[in-house]
């Protein structure tokens, strides 16, 4: 199982788990989904739902992630399977995205 916290502009909105690859969780964090004026992460994750499952990564997390060329060169870098979609995203998506939201790796 691997996490990661998911911080819209700075602030924490939840946290994205892989529990398998064929399992995968987004929860909102208890202070973000509660405050009225944070908005949701993405229009297929509103926030009329604190706990979303689903059996691929989600499309919102999936988009965020290079394609091609670019996929290839960070999974070569990086020593990542170029596959491992959930591994890239926690690789890739910390500093450098388009739009309000990063991902951080979540250090045990």
């Amino acid at each position: 199982m691997r996490s990661v916290e998911i911080y819209r502009n700075n602030t924490l909105a939840g946290i994205l788990t892989e529990e398998n690859n064929t399992r995968y969780t987004f929860r909102y964090d208890d202070r973000y989904f509660t405050d009225p004026s944070a908005p949701a992460i993405s229009l297929t994750l509103p926030k009329t739902s604190q706990e979303y499952k689903a059996d691929h990564l989600f499309p919102f997390f999936y988009n965020m992630l290079s394609e091609g060329v670019n996929r290839k060169l960070q999974s070569r870098t990086l020593r990542i399977d170029e596959e491992d979609d959930f591994g890239l995203l926690a690789a890739t998506a910390r500093y450098d995205t388009i739009g309000a939201v990063t991902v951080k790796p979540i250090m045990i």
